[in-house]
């Protein structure tokens, strides 16, 4: 491939596939690193395209685009999970360092795969099976229960490529018209859980690690809305098998970079029936993996303002083999709350909604990712800092949906209220 950057004497060149808003901020922790980070972004107007200088446009399942993106990379790395694994491969094998690389990649780009390589490590997973056949999913429903969990074993994200069917006249018909489509699936039991957490952590090449505090993820119609940093009334047992289980996941599939794996903390509070026990045989700890993504997640982007390091530039740290930075966080709550686009767009300009939102609350930390407003799309965030998580999280949930909405939802007066 291409000269190193670092034959030249100069710093090195980071490579991101994909121009989201997860390269957008990763350009902005590379900015005081020094580094040059790179972008393929898909369109002229992704998100990171519109900010970092460095800007290829092509796609990321085109071979001759990525080649020619990463000649010109010490290291690649990604904004998402979707570069095709044969791919990768051919990258690796001309001599390019991609991080993490497709062995590694293919766990979070494959459920199935993901799965059955973490029950092979005895760590704690729903009962699973692949569906090749509408009886697949009705004799999984008949053995384990209804409702079962559909998903689409590649794919899928923000609630997309995951079904329930009720029953099993609803997982023929649901299983006939996927497969049809030639949607791979597989199914899972579903969990009966009390929330969902998510532990993030950072592995560079040669095994140095480093955690951040585990928090509750909120969600609606399967979007994330709201993270709690660290989660309130998580018992520091709970919270160290958490981070256990990331470090064992990353240590085993060779992670480099960040990695989130997101969990369901079990609720059998009272109940003692077969099923419920089949749950604590399966996950002793209270705790089952749900997914994995080996990059910045949406978990994590409270640690821009709320830890020592944010794991976008932990990330960066990890690819590049630097020493991983500090991650102790800098309050004793941290919330963020993603901004999504309301059913309407307000009349209101977004700039005049982010000056009230200032004139309220002058300590919001707010994130913009460049993209059209449209219903339910992520086109930013709030994160605000403070001494008791619900406090703050009161805050960031009427400054997120007043970004959103332009209303406040307690019916401060933009012309008169007092600052609450």
């Amino acid at each position: 491939m291409g000269t190193s950057s670092k034959d030249k004497g100069s710093m090195p060149v980071v490579g991101m596939i994909g121009g989201g808003q997860l390269a957008r901020m990763t350009h902005q922790a590379a900015i005081p690193l020094g580094q040059s980070l790179r972008v393929l972004a898909a369109a002229a107007t992704d998100p990171a395209a519109l900010v970092a200088p460095g800007v290829t446009v092509g796609m990321h399942t085109d071979p001759d685009a990525v080649r020619a993106f990463a000649a010109d990379c010490d290291v690649v790395t990604f904004d998402h999970e979707h570069v095709p694994g044969d791919l990768l491969r051919g990258l690796v094998a001309e001599g390019v360092a991609v991080r993490p690389g497709p062995d590694a990649l293919i766990h979070a780009q494959d459920k199935l795969v993901m799965r059955r390589r973490l029950r092979e490590l005895g760590l704690p997973v729903p009962e699973f099976a692949e569906v090749t056949s509408p009886a697949d999913l009705v004799s999984f429903g008949e053995e384990h229960g209804w409702p079962s969990v559909v998903k689409a074993v590649r794919g899928g994200y923000d609630g997309r490529g995951v079904w329930m069917p009720a029953d099993a006249d609803e997982a023929v018909g649901l299983a006939t018209e996927l497969l049809a489509a030639g949607t791979p699936l597989m199914v899972e039991q579903k969990v009966p859980m009390r929330r969902e957490l998510a532990a993030v952590v950072a592995r560079s090449p040669f095994g140095q690690g480093a955690a951040w505090p585990v928090v509750r993820t909120v969600q609606s119609d399967g979007i994330c809305v709201e993270v709690h940093a660290p989660a309130p009334g998580l018992s520091t047992a709970m919270a160290a098998k958490a981070q256990e289980i990331a470090f064992r996941i990353a240590d085993e599939l060779d992670v480099v970079g960040v990695l989130a794996v997101e969990l369901f903390e079990l609720d059998l509070t009272g109940r003692a029936d077969e099923a419920d026990s089949g749950w604590r045989e399966l996950a002793p700890d209270g705790l089952v993996v749900n997914e994995l993504a080996m990059r910045p997640h949406n978990s994590g982007h409270w640690t821009i303002e709320g830890a020592r390091t944010s794991q976008f530039e932990q990330h960066l740290r990890a690819v590049l083999d630097y020493p991983l930075g500090n991650t102790d966080p800098v309050a004793p709550a941290a919330v963020m709350t993603n901004v999504l686009g309301a059913p309407e767009q307000p009349a209101m300009s977004v700039d005049e909604r982010l000056h009230h939102l200032f004139a309220r609350y002058p300590d919001a930390k707010v994130h913009l990712y460049g993209k059209t407003e449209r219903p339910g799309r992520k086109v930013g965030h709030v994160t605000m800092l403070g001494d008791d998580v619900d406090a703050v999280a009161v805050r960031a949930r009427l400054a997120a949906h007043w970004l959103s909405h332009a209303r406040w939802t307690d019916g401060y007066d933009i012309h008169g209220g007092e600052q609450r």
